[in-house]
């Protein structure tokens, strides 16, 4: 039987990074990928969604040379994204330079499925090989991440629906799309489309878009949406899903109304894939929905887990966080163990909406006595300045009895941008006496903090 330091099964960012750099330190790894290198980033997620979203702003801020400097005409084609997402981002869906990588850094690579076999062992299946079971003297790491989560509608199955997964590979629009779930992945794709004349109807069955965040966040968007040309319908999920060749997809909701688009895009969340890791061999609970982790990201003994599994956010910065994490745990480099307090997450739209920590709600959950403030961005200068697309807006959330920041809101151009200092303020839990006191550079966007600061109640 094979022996090795290490095994890590699922190599998206967090799993990708453990396997580079413990190979690099010298242990011998080996490093189990059923699908693509790199993970769902690279090829279905941030990166080409991301391309989309630049070249759909870069059309909106075309309309809006009208009203700023002098007259233009846009005219809107989805070759160029199409061709720039499978040459510059995916290598059309090939990750021969991912594996080279990994195997330069000196890890041991199988294409298949890993799985846990018990304590210290790993059972590898080849694609179109026999199994094999593999000793592990150090560390099993489990990051095999999500997928998209298709729910159980009638008549959805069988229908040729979309996932993130589809739509980043699109080379012709549809001249209309319905877009089931108003999340981030939904709305970036509902805005986008629409920018490039697709007649877009959003379905969420909350009350409102981007629920994560604070409501005047969604509010906010909803109206820049709008504006847009995207309609959006809360508080209605799908019952019901036909589809027929000729007119394309009805979709009829829980209010007896319907919606109809020639296309379909799924994007309600996410499901993990911890089913079939044999987990229960090491005594963790195969039918949890997540992996729970300690501030190691220790799963059991001789086995962590990283990213999306651990339930601590579907995002790439949280993978490659824990997996810093984890490296410092193997190859004893000190350092911090993982904290989640001042967790960031932006969603690309336009406005951007970046927050990070607790929102109000959540901060008062926690039994926290709280000061908000908040300031619009089109009040400021530099939004003032900005002229058309100037939608947004800074919120703070301060622990009003250690006076520092718990959570902030960053929405409007550059809003991830601005959100920088903010996730600075809320890990480093800086005094906000001291925020005030700062100097902000005039006119920026970050400048509005010091706005949000004056408001605090």
């Amino acid at each position: 039987m094979r022996t090795v330091d290490a095994a890590v099964i699922g190599l998206g960012p967090g799993g990708e990074q453990v396997a580079t750099e413990l190979a690099r330190a010298g242990w011998s790894v080996l490093a189990v990928e059923e699908h693509l290198v790199g993970g769902e980033c690279p090829y279905y997620g941030c990166v080409p969604s991301k391309m989309m979203v630049r070249a759909a702003d870069v059309l909106a801020e075309g309309r809006r040379v009208n009203a700023l400097a002098g007259s233009a005409q846009v005219h809107p084609s989805w070759a160029p994204v199409a061709a720039r997402i499978r040459a510059e981002a995916t290598d059309d869906w090939d990750d021969e330079v991912a594996v080279r990588r990994l195997i330069d850094a000196g890890a041991q690579f199988v294409r298949g499925r890993g799985s846990v076999a018990g304590p210290a062992q790993v059972r590898v299946t080849p694609a179109g090989a026999e199994s094999e079971l593999v000793a592990v003297r150090a560390a099993i790491v489990v990051a095999t991440g999500t997928a998209p989560l298709v729910p159980d509608i009638p008549g959805l199955a069988g229908t040729p629906y979309w996932t993130n997964r589809d739509i980043v590979a699109v080379r012709d629009l549809p001249t209309s799309l319905i877009v089931l779930g108003g999340g981030a992945i939904g709305c970036e794709i509902a805005q986008v489309f629409a920018r490039f004349g697709v007649d877009v109807t959003i379905v969420e069955a909350l009350e409102r878009i981007l629920s994560v965040e604070e409501e005047e966040t969604s509010a906010l968007l909803a109206e820049a949406m709008s504006r847009d040309g995207v309609r959006i319908r809360t508080g209605a999920a799908a019952a019901a899903v036909r589809h027929d060749r000729t007119d394309g997809f009805t979709v009829t909701l829980s209010d007896e109304s319907a919606v109809r688009g020639t296309a379909l895009l799924v994007a309600i969340g996410r499901r993990t894939n911890v089913p079939g890791l044999g987990l229960h061999t090491v005594g963790l609970d195969p039918d949890a929905r997540t992996v729970p982790v300690d501030e190691w990201c220790r799963a059991a003994p001789g086995v962590w887990a990283v990213g999306d599994i651990t339930g601590h956010g579907a995002f790439t910065h949280v993978a490659t966080y824990q997996a810093d994490v984890v490296l410092r745990d193997l190859l004893d480099r000190g350092g911090p163990s993982a904290d989640y307090s001042a967790l960031p997450r932006v969603t690309f739209t336009d406005p951007e909406i970046g927050s990070v920590g607790l929102t109000r709600a959540q901060a008062r959950e926690r039994g926290l006595r709280i000061h908000t403030g908040s300031t619009q961005v089109a009040s400021t200068a530099r939004g003032w300045l900005h002229g058309p697309g100037n939608d947004g807006l800074i919120g703070l959330v301060v622990d009003a009895d250690r006076g520092v920041l718990v959570g902030a809101t960053s929405a409007g151009p550059a809003g991830g941008e601005v959100l920088g200092m903010l996730a600075l303020a809320v890990h480093a839990q800086v005094p906000v006496e001291q925020l005030r006191s700062m100097i902000y550079a005039y006119p920026t966007f970050h400048r509005g903090v010091q706005d949000a600061l004056r408001d605090l109640s």
